[in-house]
């Protein structure tokens, strides 16, 4: 009862914030975790907040549960409305210390790992990555990565790049594509980017890893330019490597 209620409360009050001015430039969203997102709230239900980051070819969302949340700031065009625009998610259970995360198709499981064995574990997920414009190219990976954190990502299957060019996520190197991400990169490769602000993308192919350079979302792709003949996902797992 005091959950729906909540929620139901969450809801209205989104629902103002938004309706009431149309000069809201961004909110800023502050996870039980430690993250900050920055974006627009654009809907609430279930339980669940969708913000989409970016606009045109950029835009992306990402969607978090009440319970992920510790408070939201929605910026506006005036201190007032600032001020008064403002939600603090009320603490219903200690935050989860270096929760292990492991991550399906289906439902995330969070537990606390025993810190003499299970803390040195990667936190590891599978997810897959489509290869057509479903959207604007980009999957989601579900993790806001941290400045400084180590990643390693694989990825393999095959996908349709059209006209009878099949790829693995390593990629075709000999098919040409003048409006691809990375020119030097074969066409078709697994890629990455961290935060929908950044230009900076990273090449994954079959297996990489890399040491994140900044914090932001990250993002997986398919380094094409044309991507509406396009089908077929690879599947990826993902790893965080503790420190």
């Amino acid at each position: 009862m005091f959950r729906t209620s909540r929620h139901l409360r969450l809801f209205a009050s989104v629902l103002l914030i938004l309706g009431v001015s149309n000069f809201v430039m961004a909110d800023t969203l502050r996870l039980k975790d430690g993250s900050i997102i920055k974006g627009k709230i654009t809907s609430f239900g279930n339980g669940k907040f969708t913000v989409t980051m970016g606009d045109g070819s950029r835009k992306r969302q990402m969607t978090f549960g009440a319970n992920e949340i510790e408070s939201i700031v929605f910026d506006a065009a005036t201190p007032a409305e600032s001020a008064n625009a403002s939600y603090k998610a009320p603490v219903t259970q200690p935050p989860i210390v270096q929760a292990k995360v492991i991550k399906t198709d289906d439902d995330i499981i969070r537990q606390t790992p025993n810190r003499s064995t299970e803390s040195m574990k990667p936190i590891e997920w599978k997810v897959k990555v489509l290869a057509d414009n479903t959207a604007n190219g980009w999957t989601n990976s579900g993790w806001v990565v941290r400045k400084g954190q180590r990643i390693r990502i694989s990825g393999d299957g095959k996908v349709s790049l059209g006209r009878g060019n099949s790829s693995t996520a390593s990629g075709l190197p000999d098919l040409k594509d003048d409006q691809k991400l990375l020119k030097n990169v074969a066409t078709g490769a697994l890629i990455a980017v961290i935060g929908d602000d950044n230009n900076d993308f990273i090449y994954v192919g079959s297996e990489r890893e890399f040491v994140a350079s900044r914090d932001g979302a990250l993002f997986l792709g398919i380094n094409e330019g044309y991507l509406e003949d396009n089908s077929g996902s690879f599947n990826v797992k993902i790893e965080i490597i503790p420190e």
